[in-house]
């Protein structure tokens, strides 16, 4: 990786170093029974502000359609989060698991639905190829790292879910509206990171 990288890398490690009470998770709202192991890539590119790569899901997915959602999904057989994460990104952009070098797994978050997922970072050039699978992407962007992890930019909002209310993240970037799981995986980073230093050092 290069020196931006190893910087991430290292602002990773040490944020990772302890544990941290009060996380964001939805355990509470997950129904009882057996909970699927799932997995997302948080896919960081390398520029001089670097980005994240995310994902439109299809308006005619049955679960979390139209929402936007880091590359990922339930884990196969025989598969760790990790394996799994580099699959899914190359199944939903076409990127080659090659090009992903892996930082790390971060706090692993249960949700409604019954996944506990969980997050891996990479970190891979900009400007590859990307070839989105329409059956899974309806489009992709990608959102400056410091400005998403910045808590400036996170909006609590609170809502109804299963006839409870309930309280949720939401980021703004640009048209492009990240709330629920993937912006309470984004805040739970946030904490974990020295992300002001990123880039200035």
């Amino acid at each position: 990786m290069s020196a931006l990288g190893d910087r991430l890398a290292r602002i990773f490690e040490e944020g990772h170093r302890e544990e941290l009470p009060g996380l964001l998770n939805d355990v509470r709202f997950a129904p009882a029974g057996e909970i699927r192991p799932a997995a997302v890539m948080i896919a960081v590119t390398e520029r001089d502000e670097p980005g994240i790569l995310l994902t439109h899901r299809p308006a005619a997915m049955r679960q979390h359609a139209g929402q936007v959602a880091f590359p990922g999904g339930k884990l196969d057989p025989g598969e760790d989060a990790v394996t799994a994460a580099l699959r899914e990104t190359h199944e939903e952009l076409g990127i080659n698991p090659s090009e992903i070098a892996i930082i790390g797994t971060t706090d692993r978050y249960v949700t409604g639905t019954g996944y506990e997922i969980t997050p891996v970072m990479g970190w891979l050039a900009p400007d590859l190829p990307i070839v989105p699978n329409p059956e899974e992407v309806a489009d992709w962007f990608e959102a400056p790292l410091r400005y998403v992890l910045d808590p400036t930019n996170h909006v609590r909002k609170r809502g109804l879910f299963r006839g409870l209310e309930r309280e949720y993240t939401e980021i703004t970037w640009q048209q492009h509206r990240i709330w629920g799981v993937t912006a309470a995986i984004i805040e739970n980073l946030s904490r974990r990171l020295a992300w002001q230093g990123l880039v200035d050092g």
